[in-house]
């Protein structure tokens, strides 16, 4: 990982954005989840290299009160982009009580962690077609290869700047582009289940990306657990499986 040249992906990257726009909607806003944390704010600082801020619009999607919101706040005013808060809060408690319900009143909490990130998408799309715009997909490669992502919630979007980006690479363009400091170096959480990223997964992002770029890793157990998740998540990054009509 220390060959990694980040000026050069920085360009490369928002190159491959104004090329994106220029073939999937030329007059077209990129709308950005903006989530406070360093992924969704360094999507929103290439798609500003890239665009120009009057063509990036944020969308906050609190979850009722949200402590961190103020770094989502930081990042908008950081870029001086236009946004909107839409709180999801209501809406998900409102779905919860209409399924629940029909459920035998069971609701799991693998449901609860999911849900609110599918909601927020719904959103994004929402506000995406009203104002001519193209999702922003905002995960990148150290999440998508554990499965530390909701399909069809943030796994979703138009385009994904960092898709084949480590989270470690992620934070140096943050650096490069200029980004508060404090959204760099956040400690990465979901928002969702009250624990953060690294807690959750049972390693940190530094070992999955140096096992991700090298294939070294000192902790078998580590390594167990990252090729086991790596398996059973993979079928969240290929096209939905579906049966092939020969005509036959």
């Amino acid at each position: 990982m220390s060959n990694f040249n980040v000026k050069k992906a920085t360009n490369d990257c928002v190159q491959w954005i104004k090329d994106f726009f220029e073939k999937n909607g030329k007059d077209c806003m990129a709308v950005v989840g903006i989530s406070g944390g360093k992924d969704s704010s360094v999507v929103a600082a290439l798609c500003v290299e890239a665009l120009g801020k009057d063509r990036v619009f944020g969308v906050l999607m609190p979850q009722g009160e949200q402590p961190d919101i103020d770094y989502s706040r930081m990042l908008v005013d950081h870029l001086g982009i236009d946004s909107c808060v839409v709180n999801i809060g209501n809406t998900v408690r409102t779905l919860k009580h209409e399924i629940k319900p029909q459920l035998g009143d069971h609701w799991s909490k693998q449901t609860s962690t999911n849900l609110p990130a599918r909601i927020r998408m719904a959103t994004l799309y929402a506000v995406s077609q009203t104002v001519n715009g193209r999702v922003a997909n905002t995960c990148n490669l150290s999440e998508n290869y554990v499965g530390y992502s909701t399909k069809y919630g943030d796994a979703a979007g138009d385009f994904s700047p960092l898709e084949s980006l480590t989270k470690t690479e992620v934070k140096a363009i943050g650096k490069e582009l200029g980004l508060p400091e404090r959204l760099v170096v956040k400690v990465p959480t979901d928002g969702l289940c009250g624990k953060t990223d690294e807690e959750k997964l049972g390693f940190s992002y530094d070992v999955l990306d140096k096992y991700i770029r090298t294939g070294e890793i000192e902790d078998m157990p580590k390594k167990r657990s990252i090729d086991t998740l790596h398996m059973l998540n993979d079928f969240k990054m290929k096209p939905m499986a579906h049966f092939e009509y020969t005509g036959e």
